[in-house]
């Protein structure tokens, strides 16, 4: 078809158009001027939550977090409950629900867990320099949970209620695989229909801007065992098989095995042989970290390494090769794209650009609430941040009223819906 543009009709089409951008970027000004006031607030609840040490195998510090986040939730309406996780160093999860007016079951998870050992904050103490605020575990995940805590606040302030159910999730394990939770998790988001991840979003440098997250690694264990023959070191090496000279052979020839395999991913990250110097080790072990995007990753990453370690260096010797699943990967269906897009269209609200991450070799706990693929799931709706796992971790207080606006007006928009 033919289409004529005159001068009268491209004016009518500009006015148009700078209708729409002026509609997709009208920012909601009172929950802004909410976020803002909100800031400091969240900054308190940061540091308070940073000087509690909560590793994952810290049990007394984690029941000082779930004091804490309980204590919190109850304070803005919800009904809550510890639930004990199922395997694990025995904390408990808290989980929270509201109850609504609306049609939409909505829910929120984060961790309370960090990677840290017991006494790192005389190390790596709270500390505050600029727009950067450092501690151990303050993006990952304790940045999660103020947002939570603070859009939920500025949403009841609002007298905000148009859902059926909203459920808070804060489990005490990601940190090690949500080996206790994970199952919890999975089946509480199957009976919702919106969950948003509170993983922290990566900061600048080296990000450009904040993101969502579409897809995380699935994880698992790779553990190979060699077995040989002792013998005496020094009177009579040659009559034992080393289980260690066997074990660093077979470590550098599956060392690239994943390479071949699209979707997977091996790390070899530690070993043990032998118990004493003078005797040529009888056994040896190694374990993998293992990273995968595809269902069918283990399967495939099995059967190359079991026809890979065929190939002996060491006569005699016996080798074996076992992949323990553990977290599964999170790959966003075509609804959570949309909803990613969604959040895009919030942050112009506030002149601000979000970017779409498509994938991390991190893993989160998005995996098991996207397994059945029944609810639409987002990752990384938590503060800017950077150096999880390390030393210097911080959150960039820049982004803390953007992500306030961005969970708040995400949920508003989500309980919309039919």
């Amino acid at each position: 078809m033919t289409f004529r543009f005159t001068p009268l009709l491209a004016l009518s089409l500009l006015g148009l158009a700078a209708g729409a951008t002026s509609a997709l970027a009208a920012t909601d000004e009172k929950l802004k001027a909410a976020a803002e006031q909100e800031k400091a607030p969240l900054i308190e609840t940061l540091r308070d939550m940073v000087m509690i040490e909560s590793g994952s195998s810290d049990v007394e510090g984690l029941k000082k977090m779930a004091d804490f986040t309980e204590g919190r939730l109850k304070a803005l309406g919800a009904a809550t409950e510890r639930r004990k996780t199922t395997a694990g160093a025995g904390a408990d999860m808290v989980i929270a629900t509201f109850k609504g007016t609306g049609s939409r079951k909505l829910m929120l998870i984060a961790h309370m867990d960090t990677v840290y050992q017991r006494g790192i904050l005389a190390s790596e103490p709270y500390r505050v320099d600029g727009n950067r605020i450092y501690g151990p575990g303050i993006a990952d995940d304790k940045g999660g949970i103020a947002v939570v805590l603070h859009a939920l606040k500025m949403l009841k302030d609002a007298g905000w209620n148009d859902y059926a159910t909203l459920t808070v999730s804060f489990n005490p394990d990601e940190e090690v695989g949500s080996i206790g939770s994970g199952e919890i998790i999975a089946e509480l988001a199957d009976q919702h229909d919106v969950v948003l991840s509170c993983e922290p979003t990566v900061a600048s440098p080296p990000a450009k801007n904040d993101s969502l997250l579409l897809g995380a690694s699935g994880t698992a264990t790779g553990i190979i065992k060699v077995k040989g023959r002792a013998s005496h070191a020094g009177a009579a090496p040659d009559l034992g098989r080393n289980a260690l000279i066997e074990l660093s052979h077979q470590l550098l020839q599956t060392q690239d095995v994943a390479k071949s395999i699209p979707g997977t991913q091996l790390s070899w990250t530690t070993a043990k042989a032998g118990t004493v110097r003078n005797q040529i080790p009888e056994e040896a072990e190694a374990g993998a970290d293992i990273r995968l995007t595809i269902p069918d990753g283990i399967a495939k990453l099995q059967a190359a390494l079991d026809e890979k370690i065929k190939n002996r260096l060491v006569p005699d010797t016996e080798t074996t090769m076992k992949i323990v699943a553990g977290r599964p990967p999170f790959v966003a269906s075509d609804r959570g794209r949309a909803l990613a897009q969604e959040g895009q269209t919030i942050y112009a609200e506030i002149d601000r650009k979000l970017d779409i991450a498509e994938m991390t070799g991190g893993a989160t706990d998005a995996g098991y609430a996207n397994r059945s693929g029944k609810a639409v799931v987002v990752e990384s709706f938590g503060l800017a941040g950077f150096g999880y796992h390390a030393r210097d971790e911080f959150i960039d207080t820049n982004s803390i009223v953007p992500r306030l606006y961005l969970m708040s007006r995400m949920l508003i928009e989500q309980g919309k819906k039919k």
